[in-house]
């Protein structure tokens, strides 16, 4: 099993890019439209096109819990689909959901100001709507990827190829990224490189459900869930009383492909009065 992640600039052309890889590579292409589609099927629908690479208001961020609850369901939806097989994933943060997967090479397709603008007027954006939709796009990218990992979306060290599009073709760019995507590098996976994807897919599906039960963090309140063997789940953390811990388990067992809870909870009381 293998993947490709292609993040991109608006107007770089990298989601074509991305569609004629996975076309050559016989791979799915995993875009908005597939994500949305799976995230439908798993009930999951409103949440994910909440986080389309956007970043969520301050209101939202201070005051209620909604947008970790909403990452966490994006999260568990595309490891879900990285049960399908080999696959291409555009944007959504791919790079990082797989980074620690030997059998991902991670790519980013980017262009000057000047050339993105182009390339958006040729589909058919006057100039000015086209500045402001890079603007936009390049905020809201930058945003989501700072909320959601934490991380600087330009930073060239996140990614193992940076196509810039100023003087490449899209069949220059796609025939560069097949090449490496064949290489004996990207294709010698280790041997656990599967249990450790399967691993982090049921760490994401538990983490959206300890989110949602409202554990995962609050006054007096910090669940972590970590998974060294495939089906079993490690709890840590703390929490204010012995029934938030029990329910943090019960929880957790409901959650579908856990065979074991190993629940390391701390009892912290929150003193009110101090």
């Amino acid at each position: 099993m293998h993947f490709i992640t292609l993040s991109r600039q608006l107007g770089s052309n990298g989601t074509e890019i991305a569609r004629q890889v996975a076309q050559k590579l016989e791979y799915a292409f995993i875009d908005t439209e597939a994500i949305d589609r799976r995230a439908k099927e798993m009930g999951l629908l409103e949440s994910v096109s909440e986080m389309d690479e956007k970043t969520p208001s301050l209101f939202q961020r201070i005051f209620t819990h909604r947008p970790a609850i909403n990452l966490a369901r994006l999260n568990s939806v595309i490891f879900e689909l990285t049960k399908q097989g080999d696959a291409v994933f555009v944007g959504r943060g791919g790079h990082m959901l797989l980074r620690n997967f030997d059998c991902a090479l991670h790519v980013r397709v980017v262009a000057s100001r000047k050339r993105r603008i182009k390339n958006l007027v040729n589909r058919g954006y006057d100039e000015k709507s086209a500045e402001e939709a890079i603007a936009n796009s390049d905020r809201e990218r930058s945003g989501f990827m700072k909320f959601a990992f934490g991380v600087d979306w330009e930073n060239s060290q996140l990614y193992d190829l940076v196509l810039n599009m100023d003087k490449l073709g899209i069949g220059s760019a796609v025939d560069t990224i097949v090449s490496l995507a064949r290489s004996g590098e990207i294709k010698a996976c280790s041997l656990t490189a599967l249990e450790t994807l399967e691993n982090q897919a049921l760490v994401a599906r538990v983490e959206a459900a300890i989110t949602e039960a409202g554990l995962s963090y609050g006054p007096g309140t910090s669940v972590f869930v970590s998974v060294d063997r495939p089906g079993r789940v490690r709890l840590s953390g703390i929490v204010e009383d012995e029934q938030s811990k029990v329910r943090a388990e019960e929880v957790v067992k409901r959650v579908n492909g856990v065979e074991a809870v190993e629940n390391e909870i701390r009892i912290a009381r929150l003193d009110r009065h101090a």
